[in-house]
C-alpha cells in the first residue's frame, strides 16, 4: 500500500479537513511540511511544480493532486465516506461547496476585514450556520451526519470550519443547538478525539496568523 504525503506549511489552513478524515478512519499518512520562507524563495522548486502554484498537495504513491477540495473529494471516496448512492453524493458535494463558502467567509474576515467588521462577520456566520442546522434538522431530526446515515468528508470539512469560528467567536454556536450537539458527537469519535489531543495537530496554529 502506497504512502499517503500531505505536503503544506506548518498549519491547519486548508489541509485539516483532509487530515482529520484521514484520522478518524484509521489511515495513516505524513506530513511534508513546508516552511513559508521556503516557498516564498522557490526552495525545492516546489512553486513551479504546483498545477495551480497553491498548497496543499496530496501524494498517493505516483498520483499527485493539488487543490484542497479536490484532495478531500477524492479521499472521500477512496475510503468510502463520499455518500453512498449518487443521489446521496451530489448532496455531499452541495453541502461541502456550502461549507467551502463558509470558510471563505472566515478567510475573508481574518485577513481582509477583521476587527473592523466583527459585528457584520458574526451576524452573517450565523445566517450560513442557521442552513447548516436546517440541513441537520432533515437528517433524523439532528442526530445523525449532514447527509446519510455516515459520515462524509462534508462532516470533517464542516467541523474544521466550526472549529475556527469558535476560535473567533467561542459563543457562535448557542443558538444553534443541533450543530452544538452535533459537534460534540464527532469530537468524541475514538479516533477523531485521540488525533485532536496529538502533538502534531497541537503545534499547528489555524492559519498564520494564529502563533
Amino acid at each position: 500500500m502506497s504512502e499517503l504525503v500531505i505536503t503544506y506549511f506548518p498549519v491547519r489552513g486548508r489541509a485539516e479537513a483532509s487530515r482529520l478524515l484521514l484520522a478518524d478512519q484509521g489511515i495513516s499518512w505524513k506530513d511534508d511540511e513546508v516552511q513559508m520562507q521556503d516557498w516564498a524563495s522557490g526552495k525545492r522548486d516546489l512553486k513551479k511544480k504546483a498545477v495551480f502554484g497553491q498548497l496543499p498537495r496530496l501524494q498517493d504513491g505516483n498520483f499527485e493532486l493539488y487543490q484542497s477540495n479536490s484532495i478531500l473529494r477524492y479521499l472521500g471516496r477512496k475510503y468510502g465516506v463520499a455518500g453512498s448512492n449518487e443521489q446521496e453524493k451530489s448532496v455531499v458535494e452541495m453541502v461541502n461547496d456550502g461549507v467551502e463558502d463558509l470558510r471563505m467567509k472566515y478567510y475573508k474576515f481574518l485577513f481582509i476585514e477583521n476587527e473592523a467588521n466583527k459585528d457584520k462577520y458574526y451576524e452573517e456566520v450565523s445566517k450560513q450556520l442557521s442552513y447548516f442546522e436546517n440541513i441537520l434538522s432533515k437528517n433524523g431530526n439532528g442526530t445523525k451526519f449532514l447527509i446519510g446515515d455516515g459520515i462524509t468528508y462534508a462532516d470533517y470539512n464542516l467541523l474544521d470550519t466550526l472549529q475556527c469560528n469558535l476560535d473567533l467567536f467561542p459563543q457562535i454556536l448557542a443558538a444553534f443547538p443541533l450543530l452544538s450537539a452535533y459537534l460534540e458527537r464527532v469530537l468524541k469519535r475514538p479516533k477523531l478525539s485521540e488525533y485532536l489531543e496529538s502533538d502534531g495537530r497541537k503545534r499547528r496554529p489555524i492559519t498564520p496568523k494564529h502563533k
